[in-house]
């Protein structure tokens, strides 16, 4: 069995672009990593500066969030929206160690109200600008606790998750096309040409905001995380992303590849890419 990464192991790295067309980069993005932090305040000892201030990782966290709405505060929902995540996860989320066991629906709720908090928190926002009406976003989380990987999924941001090689798509597209899909109405070799592939039916500050948690077993060896806005699926194919996976030397190596190849062809809306996945020394690549 795989024992849980060190920090120095994790190999994680994000990047947004504003493409070839668009003017505005209306992505945000989030890579970090949540600790317990001791903060002194005031003591005696003489090098209180070499306790363990900061205590194990608790959990990995990887955000992405496409602004909706072109003019109409995109960016600022976005912004708005990876803030109160990251204020939340900070500051509220309490129940990571239930991740995983017999009460995990502590930890499932949990992340369900933080990106409600969200939705709340860019709703307000808009509420108080009289130039951001009906300012929106996607949002695509994942957060790891080792030896687990919790996705929510409002819109349609995606998140991937590539195991010994072969690609698999962790998220659905929270869009009408994609649910007419569903329904059995639209077939789904249709679905690129329909002009509701990308007419979202859920969104963090829209009207709908219905996050859906997906929870996945990471301790596999080889494995690793991909989290991308849809500018990047617009020009690059899945069995495309899953090749350059297999072919990676690195995190960065990889976002950069799947970068190249979107501006590429055409670059014709931000892209935001962000993979995940621990390199233990001499050992085999595992997940975060």
């Amino acid at each position: 069995m795989l024992t849980r990464p060190d920090d120095e192991d994790l190999d994680l790295f994000g990047l947004t672009h504003a493409g070839r067309v668009r003017t505005e980069n209306q992505d945000q993005f989030l890579v970090a990593t949540v600790h317990p932090q001791v903060v002194v305040h005031g003591t005696s000892l003489p090098d209180a500066d070499a306790l363990p201030l900061r205590g194990t990782r608790l959990a990995t966290l990887l955000v992405i969030a496409d602004g909706v709405g072109g003019s109409a505060g995109g960016r600022e929902a976005a912004r708005v929206a990876t803030e109160a995540i990251t204020r939340y996860v900070s500051s509220t989320l309490r129940s990571y160690h239930a991740a995983g066991t017999s009460t995990e629906d502590e930890f499932l709720e949990s992340l369900r109200a933080a990106a409600l908090e969200a939705h709340s928190a860019v709703k307000s926002h808009s509420a108080g600008r009289a130039d951001a009406k009906n300012m929106a976003t996607t949002l695509t989380l994942s957060i790891i606790v080792w030896p687990w990987m919790y996705v929510v999924q409002i819109g349609d941001s995606r998140a991937y998750f590539c195991e010994k090689g072969v690609l698999r798509q962790l998220t659905r597209d929270q869009t009408i096309g994609q649910e007419l899909v569903d329904q059995g109405i639209l077939p789904p070799e249709r679905l690129p040409h329909s002009p509701f592939r990308h007419v979202l039916s859920s969104a963090i500050g829209a009207d709908a905001a219905l996050p859906v948690v997906t929870r996945v077993d990471v301790k596999i060896g080889g494995s690793l995380v991909l989290l991308c806005s849809d500018g990047l699926t617009k020009h690059v194919s899945d069995s495309e992303i899953e090749s350059k996976c297999r072919d990676m030397s690195s995190s960065e190596g990889l976002v950069r590849d799947l970068l190249d190849l979107a501006l590429e062809r055409g670059g014709s809306d931000n892209v935001t890419i962000i993979c995940a996945r621990a390199v233990r020394k001499k050992k085999t690549p595992v997940t975060t």
